[in-house]
């Protein structure tokens, strides 16, 4: 499963599955559904709370943590709505993915998110909502319901 197969990395993923956890997202990748995730690293998700550390409620993050925190500034369901952002339907290898030449157009990928979408172009560069140019770092990682495709900044959906 994507929950299980980003778990078997755990320095590399333990943020995005206690985000996960936190919004209660973790079922909806355990069932039988096929899903393609873009994942974050630990470091996209620390360098997103750094980058709102001057906005964040210090008490709220020192007591309830990052997450909680976000859903402060940002409005209740604000975390969950940025994991959604973050996964498609359907197992979608890098190639269907990623446009195979410079010249190509670049893929529009239509997340959970409803109504969002972000394109990639070739050289596997994100730009999502924000404007943001985010980086597939690794590709292909094959689960029992899915693929995970290794970002290395945390998309927006937000701008």
């Amino acid at each position: 499963m994507v929950v299980e197969s980003a778990s078997a990395d755990e320095a590399e993923f333990t943020l995005l599955l206690a985000a996960l956890e936190y919004t209660g997202l973790t079922g909806v990748f355990t069932g039988g559904d096929q899903y393609t995730v873009f994942a974050p690293v630990d470091q996209a998700f620390l360098n997103l709370v750094e980058a709102l550390s001057g906005d964040l409620d210090q008490d709220i993050l020192e007591n309830e943590g990052p997450f909680a925190a976000i859903d402060d500034l940002l409005g209740e369901g604000a975390v969950a709505n940025v994991l959604l952002y973050h996964v498609t339907e359907g197992r979608r290898a890098a190639n269907s993915v990623v446009p195979k030449n410079m010249r190509a157009k670049d893929r529009k990928i239509n997340t959970l998110l409803e109504g969002a979408s972000f394109n990639v172009a070739f050289g596997g560069v994100i730009t999502d909502i924000a404007g943001q140019e985010v980086n597939i770092t690794a590709a292909d990682i094959s689960a029992s319901n899915g693929i995970i495709h290794v970002i290395d900044t945390v998309l927006l959906p937000l701008e």
